[in-house]
């Protein structure tokens, strides 16, 4: 939601001044924020969202060829990012063996571990409809996870579509994962303890990871995070009818994405995609499902979630009715979503304690 032509130290200024306006101060600026289907948009996400298009960005993407659009997911990250990042005890750059070469990663060793026990180990993918983002746009995500669920963090820089379609991806995200498991005491992390956890399509890869965990009849993840997640490709929810336009994530974004992400010819039902369509979803990691009231991928992930957990999974469901998609890399400039990551974090602790 970046301000064009503005150095980025003011638009940051901007962005933060404007979000912790009181919200009287808010409405008064930028109208009422709207409310459907019985939710109210958060003031400071109004905010955001109406500077967003005072400046030209209605989505996304735009319809942005993938290294322009990935260009403007980095800046708008710099934007988003506090002006110095949390400091953690050791963060260090990785490679991890994968079928399509080396996988750069991250992992977040935050401060004042507890002694004694080894702390868990959350492998995070991150969101960005497979074709954007990178270790750097969620660099604040992971450092946050890491500091408020008192966890490590290791930071997946999967390949990304259109130049790895699919499965390039899940490929990666599953070698990432039993990598963790075999090295957790390597890291300090507890090999027991070994979490998945993403967001939007990060969210579906740690969902599809988890599935193929129980198929293969190994270790399980400990638990699954999912922030928002993309879990279907049938464009028929409420919810994508709804806020189709005007909130960030737009039909448009999620076309564009899909598209460069699935090949020709691609078994839309394949639950390595659809996770909805999984015949099975029992006995999966317990899994806390995070969704936001704004955003068209809403109704899906609460399918999901209730969907593992009639089979018979535990599951924690929590609808944030104020936010829009991708809240998590809001977290310095919107109050509104800090909260919500904080409430996500401490989900994190008590599934992992």
């Amino acid at each position: 939601m970046a301000l064009p032509r503005l150095p980025l130290p003011i638009e940051r200024r901007i962005l933060k001044g404007v979000c912790e306006l009181p919200s009287r101060a808010q409405r008064l600026l930028f109208g009422p924020p709207p409310t459907v289907d019985g939710q109210t948009l958060a003031s400071d996400i109004h905010a955001l969202i109406r500077l967003a298009e005072m400046a030209g960005n209605h989505s996304f993407t735009e319809g942005r060829p993938p290294e322009e659009a990935r260009r403007v997911a980095s800046h708008d990250a710099r934007v988003a990012a506090p002006p110095r990042p949390i400091p953690m005890e050791r963060v260090d750059a990785l490679e991890i063996p994968g079928e399509g070469g080396p996988i750069p990663a991250r992992h977040y060793v935050p401060r004042h571990q507890p002694g004694g026990t080894p702390s868990p180990l959350l492998v995070y993918y991150h969101g960005g409809g497979w074709v954007i983002g990178d270790l750097d746009t969620h660099d604040g995500v992971c450092r946050f996870l890491a500091a408020a669920a008192g966890l490590q963090v290791l930071s997946v820089d999967y390949r990304l579509a259109p130049e790895h379609p699919f499965p390039a991806p899940v490929e990666d995200a599953w070698s990432a994962f039993a990598w963790a498991l075999e090295n957790a005491a390597v890291l300090g992390a507890d090999p027991a303890r070994v979490a998945l956890g993403g967001d939007s399509a990060g969210a579906n890869m740690s969902g599809v990871v988890s599935i193929l965990a129980r198929e293969a009849g190994g270790p399980m993840p400990a638990m699954q995070l999912l922030i928002y997640p993309v879990t279907d490709l049938a464009d028929e929810t409420r919810s994508r009818q709804l806020f189709a336009e005007g909130f960030m994530l737009t039909r448009g974004d999620i076309e564009h994405f899909e598209g460069h992400y699935l090949p020709p010819g691609t078994d839309l039902d394949d639950p390595r995609i659809a996770i909805l369509q999984s015949e099975n979803l029992g006995g999966l990691p317990p899994a806390y499902v995070a969704t936001a009231g704004f955003d068209p991928l809403r109704d899906e992930g609460e399918a999901y979630a209730l969907k593992m957990r009639e089979a018979g999974t535990t599951v924690g469901l929590r609808r944030y009715p104020g936010l829009t998609h991708g809240f998590a890399n809001e977290i310095w400039i919107s109050r509104s979503s800090r909260a919500a990551m904080l409430e996500i974090c401490g989900a994190l602790r008590m599934g992992l304690a």
